[in-house]
C-alpha cells in the first residue's frame, strides 16, 4: 500500500474501519392486543428484555446492534381478529413512524445502539386507507434511517405490499434497489432489512445484498415450518448465498388473547445468528424469553468478498442468463390499488389463478387426483371478519 498506512487509505477512501462489535436478538413474549394500548405491555417487555440482554452480551464486545422479532411491539391481532383493513389503517394504526417507537428511541440513545425492528403502521404518501407491514432501523441517536415496506405477505397477512399498489408506490419511491430494497449504510455496516415471509423468497435477500447489504435483519417464521427446519434453512442460506451475515430473532411465546393465562409457542424459537460462510454463531432452540448474541466482524466480511474467488458467489453472477426466469408476471400488481386488501376468500381465489397459471405455463404440473383444496370461504375462527376496535381516547 506503498507509503499510506491501512487508517490513512481507508480515509483516502472516505471509509473508517468498523471494529467488531456484538450484535443481540432478542426473543421476547408478546400479548394479543385489542387496542393500540395494549402495545405499552409488549414495549415494557422489549425495553427489559433489551436492558438485560445488553448487561450480558456487552462482557464479549460493546453491543452496537439490537434486533427484535415480528410482532414484538403489536402482535399479530389484525390477522388473526380479522380486521377490515381500511377501519385498521385508520383506526388502529399509526402513520410511520408512531408513537410506538417512542420508547425504543430512549433505548437507542440510552444504550447507543442501533435497533432493528418492525410494525404495521400507515404511509399515507401511498395511500391514506392501506397499512403496511414496516421495517425500521434506529441509530444510536433515536433517529429512524430506515423503513422497509415488506414485499412478500403469507395468505393470512392483511397488510398491503408495494406490488399491490405498483403504480402508487413507483411513483413515490421509483423502481430501482432502493425503493424495493433499501439498505441503510451505517457506522457499523450496511443493514438490509426484511421480514418474515420474504425469507421464503431468495429474492429478496439477493436484492438487498446486490444493493450493498452486509447485514440481513431476518425476523420470525412460525411453526409448524420451524420445527421442519425451514427457518434454520433459510438463514444459513441468505447468509451463504449473499455473503451477509444473517441476524434472525423469532417471536417469544404469544398470548393470544387479552385473558390468556398460558403462552402458546406459536413460533418454536431458533432466534440465530449466522455468518457470512453460513455458520450458526448462536442459536436458541426453544420458544422462551430469551436471547442470542455474537461477534459481527464487518472487516473480515470484506476482505472475504474482496479476495475470496469461491464463497464469494455474487462477483461472477451471470445475470442476463438469470433475467429471462422472470420476463413473465405469475401474481398481478396493482391488486389492491383500488380496494383494500380483501377477506382470506378473496385473496384464496388470487392464489388459485397463480397456481392455474403456473400449470398452464407448464411450470406445474397438476396432480392427477384433483387440484384438491375446498377451504376457501373461511377466513378466522367464525368465518367473519370482526369490525377493529377503535382506538381509545386519551
Amino acid at each position: 500500500m506503498c507509503e499510506d498506512t491501512l487508517e490513512e487509505e481507508c480515509q483516502r477512501r472516505n471509509l473508517l474501519m468498523i471494529e467488531p462489535y456484538t450484535a443481540v436478538a432478542l426473543q421476547t413474549p408478546h400479548h394479543n392486543c385489542q387496542t393500540p394500548q395494549d402495545w405499552d405491555k409488549n414495549i415494557e417487555t422489549i425495553c427489559e428484555a433489551m436492558d438485560a440482554a445488553i448487561w450480558m452480551a456487552a462482557l464479549q464486545y460493546p453491543v452496537k446492534l439490537v434486533t427484535l422479532g415480528e410482532a414484538a411491539i403489536q402482535t399479530f391481532a389484525d390477522s388473526r381478529l380479522g380486521f377490515d383493513h381500511a377501519v385498521a389503517a385508520n383506526e388502529w394504526f399509526n402513520e410511520f413512524p408512531g408513537p410506538e417507537l417512542d420508547q425504543l428511541r430512549k433505548k437507542a440513545q440510552e444504550h447507543r445502539t442501533f435497533i432493528a425492528g418492525q410494525c404495521r403502521a400507515r404511509d399515507s404518501k401511498l395511500h391514506p386507507d392501506r397499512y403496511f407491514n414496516i421495517a425500521f432501523i434506529l441509530d444510536p441517536e433515536g433517529e429512524v434511517i430506515h423503513r422497509y415496506h415488506k414485499n412478500q405477505v403469507y395468505r393470512n397477512e392483511h397488510s398491503t405490499t408495494p406490488h399491490d399498489i405498483w403504480d402508487s408506490f413507483t411513483k413515490r419511491y421509483g423502481s430501482d434497489l432502493n425503493a424495493f430494497f433499501p439498505v441503510a449504510d451505517t457506522a457499523i455496516g450496511k443493514i438490509g432489512t426484511l421480514i418474515c415471509m420474504d425469507r421464503s423468497y431468495p429474492e429478496t435477500a439477493r436484492g438487498l445484498a446486490m444493493n450493498g447489504a452486509e447485514l440481513l435483519y431476518m425476523p420470525s417464521y412460525p411453526e409448524p415450518w420451524v420445527g421442519m427446519g425451514w427457518y434454520e434453512i433459510h438463514n444459513r442460506s441468505r447468509a451463504l448465498d449473499n455473503t451477509c451475515y444473517v441476524v434472525a430473532p423469532n417471536c417469544g411465546a404469544w398470548y393470544l388473547n387479552r385473558d390468556s393465562k398460558v403462552p402458546m409457542d406459536v413460533f418454536g424459537g431458533k432466534t440465530q445468528i449466522v455468518d457470512y460462510m453460513g455458520k450458526v454463531l448462536a442459536d436458541h432452540q426453544a420458544g422462551d424469553y430469551s436471547f442470542v448474541s455474537a461477534i459481527i466482524d464487518i472487516e473480515a466480511l470484506r476482505y472475504y468478498r474482496a479476495n475470496a474467488y469461491f464463497g464469494n458467489w455474487m462477483k461472477d453472477l451471470r445475470v442476463e442468463v438469470y433475467r429471462t426466469i422472470y420476463e413473465e408476471p405469475i401474481y398481478p400488481k396493482n391488486l389492491w390499488m383500488d380496494e383494500p386488501p380483501q377477506a382470506r376468500p378473496v385473496r384464496d381465489k388470487h392464489l388459485r389463478e397463480s397456481i392455474r397459471r403456473l400449470q398452464e405455463r407448464g411450470v406445474y404440473t397438476p396432480p392427477a387426483h384433483g387440484q384438491g383444496r375446498d377451504d376457501l370461504g373461511v377466513d378466522v375462527p367464525g368465518g367473519a371478519q370482526l369490525p377493529v376496535p377503535a382506538k381509545e381516547k386519551p
